[in-house]
């Protein structure tokens, strides 16, 4: 999250009492992440406090919103906890504020657990499962707009800016994942839509009778229509990996992938491209990195990420492919 584009109180008012959300008591704007611009604000009514986030984006347009909102949207009405987007009086989602669209989701309980445990990881595994299956019946299709043609796209702009050694990883991953797009297998892949971006900071979790509890996915806006598995390997790469190192966690990873297997099990073809997987999922994330770090936007409020830290995880997939094999057995 970050601030981008100020807006006045006068204007956020306005557009809470549009949505009948209550009067404004508190706004606020939010510091990390790197795409859009994100307000908490509060609200009263009817004698109680309600906290939503003002969100207002800054690349992606109307069009697009109405996937992911929608998205959003289908699955909190399945019980998915997800922030569900308030709609005004004829059902629309997306509002304009500075020449920006803009929405209003209710804020999440809890807070983000940067340490997880291999307890955390297994909720977020199950519940990413029931994610998955929950947006089978999801009717609007989006591609997803990070996928392989983008890194086909984005790699030929960050290579001047790469070492020798980190042009040849780079090179020889992009080639490796597009022979694996072609592969019979490949094409087999359950797919429907996805986060794409479930780092352990998009996830919630509350304490409950003195023990961890999931409350809560969001940030959906790198959402789309992919496999089910690259899902699981960004998941994988994040919450199962040192944050120093890149090294593979093998203890938390296999609690991330049994709880997911024991509500939607994978499949053969999964089984056997989930480590290619994996080291799609970080190239895709080193690919963002460094394209954001090497073309940075001027923010009020900004966060920036360590591209580096995705160049360690993909070596370490790429030389240890075979540390997953255990896990899916």
């Amino acid at each position: 999250m970050a601030v981008y584009t100020e807006v006045s109180t006068e204007e956020v008012r306005a557009l809470l009492r549009q949505l009948k959300l209550g009067e404004l008591q508190e706004m606020q704007g939010c510091a990390g992440g790197i795409e859009n611009t994100n307000y908490f604000v509060s609200t009263q009514a009817s004698g109680k406090r309600h906290d939503y986030v003002l969100t207002l984006f800054e690349r992606l347009n109307f069009a697009q919103l109405q996937f992911y909102l929608r998205l959003m949207k289908h699955l909190a009405q399945r019980g998915i906890p997800v922030p569900d987007p308030a709609a005004n009086a004829y059902g629309d989602l997306v509002f304009e504020l500075r020449g920006k669209p803009a929405a209003v989701v209710n804020r999440l309980r809890g807070k983000s657990e940067l340490a997880p445990t291999a307890a955390h990881c297994a909720d977020v595994g199950a519940m990413l499962a029931r994610m998955h299956l929950a947006g089978r019946d999801f009717s609007m299709t989006q591609p997803h707009l990070r996928g392989l043609a983008w890194w086909n796209e984005t790699v030929p702009v960050v290579l001047p800016k790469l070492s020798p050694a980190q042009a040849r990883l780079i090179l020889d991953e992009l080639d490796g994942q597009n022979r694996l797009a072609r592969s019979a297998a490949w094409a087999g892949l359950p797919r429907g839509p996805i986060h794409a971006d479930l780092f352990r900071d998009n996830v919630m979790f509350e304490t409950v009778n003195g023990h961890p509890q999931l409350s809560g996915f969001f940030d959906f806006y790198f959402a789309g229509v992919d496999n089910w598995i690259f899902d699981l390997a960004v998941c994988l790469n994040d919450w199962c990996v040192e944050l120093q190192t890149g090294e593979h966690h093998a203890t938390r990873a296999q609690a991330l992938i049994r709880a997911y297997g024991a509500v939607r099990p994978l499949t053969a073809a999964e089984r056997e491209l989930l480590p290619g997987m994996l080291r799609g999922a970080a190239l895709r994330f080193w690919i963002s990195r460094l394209w954001d770090y090497h073309q940075p936007r001027s923010a009020s409020l900004l966060k920036a990420h360590d591209p580096g830290h995705f160049e360690r995880v993909l070596r370490q997939r790429a030389e240890h492919s075979t540390a997953v094999d255990t896990l899916i057995s």
